[in-house]
């Protein structure tokens, strides 16, 4: 089958005679869920979610996969497509399809027009509740199928980036219905964005390159939560990392993390591996290609491709040819090469398999939990992006802390009465 097919009306994936190796692949990232695995449980027993339709545009993992198994158990018709054309892991597509009777649209290298066809067909779900990776499922359709807005409970949102684009909508009184910010949970981006993203970055650009870590100048545009993951774990393997940055606030923590801080501008010529982790747009851009040395590694661990001017890169260079799988050769006038990895789009999925299932198991037990806050109190929110109730955040860190076998203190009601009064002093 052809990224060009026509979609098909249940399903499009690439070969559904994958699924038996998808199996084995989801029942290996469900050891390591212990927190979605309970939720599971008590969706099983209590339906909370009977009859309610979801579609939901997210990574096609083994750990995705797990929480759309947990959302049909809590009695959700699911259906699900791509959030990026190189994220799907085809055999999980083909699983999900096959033994869950779950309809999933997802095809690993799916053009444009594939990848848009296959959001169109979420949406012909009429979904109640949407679930996204950068937004673009609620994008499309607010600007295309606004008759579908009526049916709507409300969303959630489980990236940087789509919350950005999100609260941009709520300020400009174009949002439809509430959203939750899953992302800014704090068991979601204190542990998937730092540790999730640092280590499956890495993961991502040695399985394309081959490349030995220590050494290397490695330079990371962006210093939040997934920049510093990403810059510790290099660091950690012995490269010497440099931070690039327009906050000044994140600069200043970079440098007293013990790391070098300077423009992109400054970091071209020496930097060996560049890796953007923004959300912003042309973050390497044309002057920074010009300046480059010969060898040079371009990666995006952001959301989108558009953090790097791929554009740009097309117009200075002279050749392109494969060099290796998810790496692009790009020959300069002057004979310079630089390697662009990817496509220019997260390098942690598209070459390697995104984040470890236990870290996973907080930011899908997080969407879980939201969605059924949703069914319940929807209809009574605001057309805005809310944070995950606390309540939600704490019951996640609790239920991994026990699941880890790791205990900790209580406050005594000497100690709470403390905390809650103001008389008492030196």
């Amino acid at each position: 089958m052809t990224t060009t097919t026509a979609v098909k009306p249940e399903f499009d994936v690439k070969d559904p005679s994958l699924a038996a190796r998808g199996r084995i692949r989801i029942e290996w990232a469900e050891q390591w869920m212990p927190v979605l695995r309970l939720i599971r449980e008590r969706f099983r027993k209590e339906r909370p979610l009977e009859g309610v339709r979801i579609s939901a545009c997210l990574h096609v993992t083994t750990e995705t996969a797990n929480l759309a198994i947990t959302l049909r158990e809590g009695g959700a018709d699911v259906v699900l497509c791509a959030s990026n054309p190189l994220s799907t892991q085809d055999d999980v597509a083909a699983a999900l399809v096959k033994d869950h009777n779950i309809r999933t649209y997802a095809i690993k290298g799916e053009d444009h027009e594939t990848y848009y066809a296959h959001i169109a067909a979420a949406l012909d779900h009429r979904p109640q509740i949407t679930m996204d990776d950068g937004a673009d499922l609620v994008t499309a359709l607010l600007s295309h199928r606004p008759e579908l807005i009526p049916h709507m409970i409300g969303s959630t949102e489980e990236t940087t980036t789509g919350v950005i684009r999100l609260r941009s909508m709520a300020k400009q009184g174009v949002l439809k219905f509430p959203v939750i910010s899953v992302n800014d949970a704090d068991t979601k981006h204190l542990f998937d964005n730092r540790y999730g993203t640092g280590q499956s970055t890495l993961d991502g650009i040695i399985r394309a390159t081959n490349q030995l870590m220590a050494g290397q100048r490695v330079v990371v545009a962006g210093y939040g939560w997934c920049g510093r993951g990403f810059a510790t774990r290099a660091k950690g393997l012995g490269a010497d990392v440099i931070v690039t940055e327009v906050n000044p606030t994140r600069a200043l923590e970079a440098v007293m993390d013990g790391f070098r801080v300077m423009s992109m501008a400054e970091a071209a010529p020496i930097g060996d591996i560049f890796c953007t982790l923004t959300g912003d747009k042309n973050v390497v851009r044309a002057e920074h290609f010009e300046r480059m040395k010969s060898g040079a590694i371009v990666c995006n661990s952001g959301h989108f491709n558009v953090e790097i001017d791929i554009p740009a890169l097309e117009r200075l260079a002279v050749r392109k040819r494969p060099t290796r799988d998810f790496v692009d050769e790009y020959t300069l006038a002057d004979g310079r090469k630089i390697y662009l990895l990817g496509e220019g789009r997260l390098i942690n999925l598209a070459s390697a398999e995104g984040h470890p299932a236990v870290v996973m198991d907080m930011s899908f037990a997080n969407q879980a939990l939201s969605v059924e806050y949703l069914v319940k109190n929807g209809r009574t929110l605001e057309k805005t992006v809310y944070p995950v109730p606390a309540a939600i955040d704490q019951s996640v860190a609790r239920l991994k802390l026990e699941a880890l076998g790791v205990t900790i203190d209580t406050l005594t009601p000497e100690q709470e009465q403390y905390l809650a009064s103001w008389s008492e002093g030196t």
